[in-house]
């Protein structure tokens, strides 16, 4: 399937971002800022940046790591990943003063926090090893990015109102049952495609 890549990374960060810190973060900076049109600006374009650094990394470890290497490793991280999930996130303090802000001070408070943020993050992870298994740079950072955006823009609209109505636990369980399903799917596929 042509699009398997773009809608298995779109469905897996959009799900794993649900709870996670960034959403904290888009509900601090939409409550502190009170615009939503810069931060979804930001949270766009460092999700793009970020996640498109992930995906070239996942794609030069595709080829410099052998296919039965990248299997086994691919397969354990994504099983690491389910553990992940289950581990609720805790929200830094995010210091932004709002005094005389414009919106490209907006935009890039959210940039900036945002990248920050997704830095090391389960998602950032997740889109290394998507791009790995499917050797498709275009459609994972697309779909990693579309993901984030289907995760957090909702939350700068909406916000808190969201959040509470949201059963998070059962959703973190059901994203780590879909991560070890797919590491175990990488882990029993020894013709990887690469």
């Amino acid at each position: 399937m042509i699009f398997e890549p773009f809608l298995v990374s779109t469905l897996m960060v959009a799900l794993a971002e649900l709870g996670d810190k960034t959403q904290l973060l888009s509900l601090c900076l939409i409550c502190k800022f009170k615009k939503p049109l810069p931060i979804i600006l930001g949270i766009f374009a460092s999700t793009l940046i970020n996640h498109a650094g992930a995906a070239l990394f996942g794609e030069i470890v595709t080829k410099t790591i052998g296919p039965d290497m990248l299997r086994w490793i691919l397969g354990a991280l994504f099983i690491l990943m389910a553990g992940w999930v289950l581990i609720p996130d805790k929200m830094d303090d995010v210091n932004v003063k709002d005094r005389g802000v414009s919106s490209i001070g907006i935009f890039l408070t959210a940039f900036i926090t945002f990248f920050m943020a997704e830095m090391g993050d389960k998602t950032q992870i997740a889109t290394i090893a998507l791009a790995a298994k499917y050797n498709a740079f275009i459609m994972v950072v697309a779909g990693s990015t579309l993901g984030m955006m289907l995760a957090n823009v909702p939350v700068v609209y909406f916000g808190q109102k969201i959040i509470e109505k949201l059963p998070l636990k059962i959703i973190h369980r059901v994203v780590a049952v879909l991560f070890v399903v797919i590491g175990v799917l990488v882990l029993l596929d020894d013709k990887l495609k690469l």
